[in-house]
């Protein structure tokens, strides 16, 4: 099986499409984003980070 991701942009759609491949399944996702973001796109992806080791649970 091979596993393939594309990023298209279908000029009859307002947002990029980003269509991956799993076998025989194909996923379809619309992209947008938020003009009024109050983070840019790395802020967010810290905070994710941040909070997401933070309720990690010890080892040991």
């Amino acid at each position: 099986m091979e596993n393939k991701t594309e990023i298209i942009t279908e000029t009859k759609k307002e947002f990029p499409v980003i269509r991956k491949r799993i076998g025989n399944t194909t996923y379809l996702v619309w992209v947008h984003f938020a003009q009024t973001a109050g983070e840019t796109m790395q802020e967010k992806i810290r905070r994710m980070l941040r909070d997401e080791v933070r309720y990690m649970p010890e080892n040991g």
